[in-house]
Formats: structure tokens, C-alpha cells, sequence
């Protein structure tokens, strides 16, 4: 076993043999990332279908429910204006810096997250493509308008004077922000509208049951086709918006690599998978790479 393998979380010959092959179809650049919750769960945001999700009693808010009842908003934006302090206060991790560091190295040329975290743009990356949107703004549904969450935090903060609700439970916050609340406390909560129209106020992210842009998924096709391999990070790949590119990436001849906790619906895809921690696995990724030079 090589110095580098011995330091690798995973451990054994066969752990070894895979992070070398991933580190061959890496070494040959042109990689272009997706990356999943399971990115970020190492900086303390639970994703919704590994161990964190299956923790969890929240299930996440749909766009029919968000917009077809206003006490459905309510109880999103009481939720979210709570669990929105913790997705703030996340910092990336050594997953989210080691894809930076491949970026800056010239190996990853492409990166498509279905994370709305904002944490790997923070990791120092450029020109994620943000397939879900992110938390950190706000659209209206009547006019469009987009403006900053933290706008919007000011705004509900000073619509709700004392209100000092907290999480029900320890750790129940979902990847999107909404955080399980007492009922109570959802109903003395104030909603506010747009400032610019007074419509309806949404986070700028895609809620279970709607459609990601067409002109958004069309350009993540473009960078999987022009890919020299697409490198799957934390997805399980249980939803068609992620497994939709590791099945064209397949078709079009691009060899698929997926590092995740646990088995993924693309695993018959992929010529080399591992199952172990994202932020060990990648920093012996980078350790390897250093290795050969």
C-alpha cells in the first residue's frame, strides 16, 4: 500500500485501486463536476437521503403546496427565516476545496451543482452552474424581481419584533433552510410580500415539483457532451434533474466517476465508483495527483 493510500479513509487494496483509477480519469482534465447534498453534509447541512436525511422528520416544501395556500407560505417562511441562520453560517469543507483546487489546477472545467448553499462558489470555484437556484436571493412570482436574502431577513426581523421561535429539535433543518417549528410559533409568524409589486415572495430555488429552466438544462447537457469525464460528488442520484447527465454522459461516450455514502442510481454508469467520505476522498484524490507529479 502507497503512502497516499494508507492515508485514505476508504483504506484497503481495493479502495486504493479505485481512487487510483479515479485519479487517472481526473489526471486527463476536462472533468466537469455535479455535485449533491451530500457536498455539504461534512459543513453541517443535512442532505434529504443519506444518514442526516433519514434522521429527519421534514419533508421538503413542493412549489403546488408554496403557492397554491398562503398558510403553506407562511409556514415556509417562518421555518426558513429560522433554518436560513444555519445554511448562512456554513463554511465550506475540504470536499468544496479540493473541487476549487482541481478548478484552479486546470483539471475541472466545469461544475454543476444541485446544492443551493452557495458553499462551493465560496470555496474559491467560478462558473457553477447553479441547477436548483440558490438560497441566498429571493424572486417575486408576480414581477420577477430578484433581491438579496439578506434583504428579506431584514425585512422579516423587523415585521416580527420578539418573535424568538426555535428548531423543534436538534439538527431538524433541511439542505433548502426550513427548519421544523413548533406550531405555535408558526402562526404568530408575519409574511411580507414584494417590495416592488407586493406579489408573492419565493427563494430563488427550484422546490420539489417544479421545472428547472429548459435553457438551464440545455447548457448542462452542453458541458456534459463537451466533458472529458463527469465526476459525481454527494448525489445519489435518486432524482431524473441530476441522473438525467450521467445518463447522457454515458451515451455520449464520456466516462462517469461517482464518489457518494452509499449506492446511487448511476452506479451501472459509472467505470468507477467509491463509496466513502467526500472530504477524505477528495484530499487523497489531490494527494495522489501531488504524488505522480
Amino acid at each position: 500500500m502507497t503512502q497516499v493510500e494508507s492515508r485514505f479513509a476508504g483504506g484497503g487494496a481495493e479502495a486504493g485501486a479505485r481512487l487510483r483509477t479515479l485519479a487517472d480519469l481526473v489526471s486527463d482534465g476536462g472533468v466537469l463536476v455535479l455535485s449533491g447534498a451530500g457536498l455539504s453534509t461534512e459543513s453541517g447541512i443535512p442532505d434529504y437521503r443519506g444518514e442526516t436525511g433519514r434522521r429527519r422528520r421534514a419533508e421538503p416544501m413542493t412549489y403546488q403546496t408554496f403557492t397554491g395556500s398562503a398558510a403553506a407560505r407562511r409556514r415556509y417562511w417562518a421555518r426558513s427565516h429560522l433554518g436560513w441562520r444555519h445554511i448562512a453560517a456554513a463554511r465550506p469543507n475540504d470536499g468544496h476545496r479540493a473541487v476549487a483546487e482541481l478548478a484552479r489546477r486546470g483539471l475541472v472545467t466545469g461544475i454543476i451543482t444541485q446544492n443551493v448553499d452557495g458553499l462551493q462558489q465560496a470555496a474559491g470555484a467560478d462558473g457553477v452552474v447553479e441547477l436548483h437556484g440558490a438560497l441566498d436571493r429571493v424572486v417575486c412570482l408576480v414581477c420577477g424581481d430578484r433581491t438579496p436574502r439578506a434583504r428579506l431577513d431584514e425585512r422579516l426581523r423587523a415585521a416580527n419584533p420578539g418573535w424568538d421561535a426555535r428548531a423543534a429539535a436538534p439538527g431538524t433543518v433541511n439542505p433548502d433552510g426550513d427548519a421544523v417549528l413548533a406550531d405555535a410559533d408558526v402562526e404568530a409568524f408575519r409574511v411580507v410580500d414584494c417590495e416592488r409589486c407586493g406579489g408573492v415572495l419565493k427563494p430563488d430555488v427550484i422546490f420539489f415539483g417544479e421545472n428547472v429552466p429548459p435553457g438551464r438544462v440545455r447548457d448542462c447537457f452542453a458541458l456534459t457532451e463537451a466533458a472529458g469525464a463527469l465526476l459525481v460528488l454527494g448525489s445519489s442520484l435518486t432524482v431524473l434533474s441530476g441522473y438525467r447527465f450521467v445518463r447522457h454522459a454515458a451515451g455520449h461516450g464520456v466516462q462517469v466517476a461517482i464518489v457518494n455514502r452509499g449506492a446511487t442510481r448511476g452506479d451501472e454508469h459509472a467505470r468507477v465508483t467509491l463509496d466513502a467520505p467526500l472530504g477524505a476522498t477528495l484530499r487523497a484524490l489531490l494527494a495522489e495527483l501531488d504524488a505522480r507529479g
